[in-house]
């Protein structure tokens, strides 16, 4: 019953890495599922270590560098998600409730973030949001 012994410990890993997120313990209940296989064809305790040892080397020499170096990739934003961030300017006065600013070459319907906020003509903005068709906006500079 060996291969039930490392099922156990393979779960009891998976669980670690589903609370740390490290990528570390699920790699290691990885290469304990390959020590259970392993058991499971009646390979001894020896075999079973070094096929544990082997694949937890595979695994976090090979797998992890990988894995950690793809999640650190930036996400990538599309649509008018993308626009968060940009600076734009007002074409019309921008209050709490309208306003129109040009952004990215276009021109889009836009309230202030600050309601108390009026801003003028000309001024520059940074796009805080996008609701719903409505750019949310804050000045660039105070405004006098």
């Amino acid at each position: 019953m060996p291969w039930f012994v490392w099922l156990i410990t393979a779960a009891a890993l998976a669980a670690a890495e589903f609370f740390t997120l490290t990528l570390f313990f699920g790699l290691l209940a990885g290469a304990a599922l390959v020590a259970a296989v392993v058991a499971g064809f009646g390979i001894g305790m020896l075999g079973q270590l070094v096929a544990l040892g082997a694949a937890a080397a595979a695994g976090l020499l090979i797998v992890r560098p990988v894995a950690l170096r793809l999640a650190e990739q930036p996400l990538v934003r599309e649509g008018s998600d993308a626009l968060i961030g940009k600076r734009a300017e007002v074409v019309q006065e921008v209050t709490a409730t309208r306003g129109l600013i040009k952004l990215s070459g276009e021109e889009w319907s836009a309230r202030a973030l600050d309601e108390s906020l009026v801003i003028p003509v000309g001024a520059l903005v940074d796009v805080m949001e996008i609701d719903g068709a409505k750019a949310v906006v804050y000045p660039r500079e105070l405004l006098p």
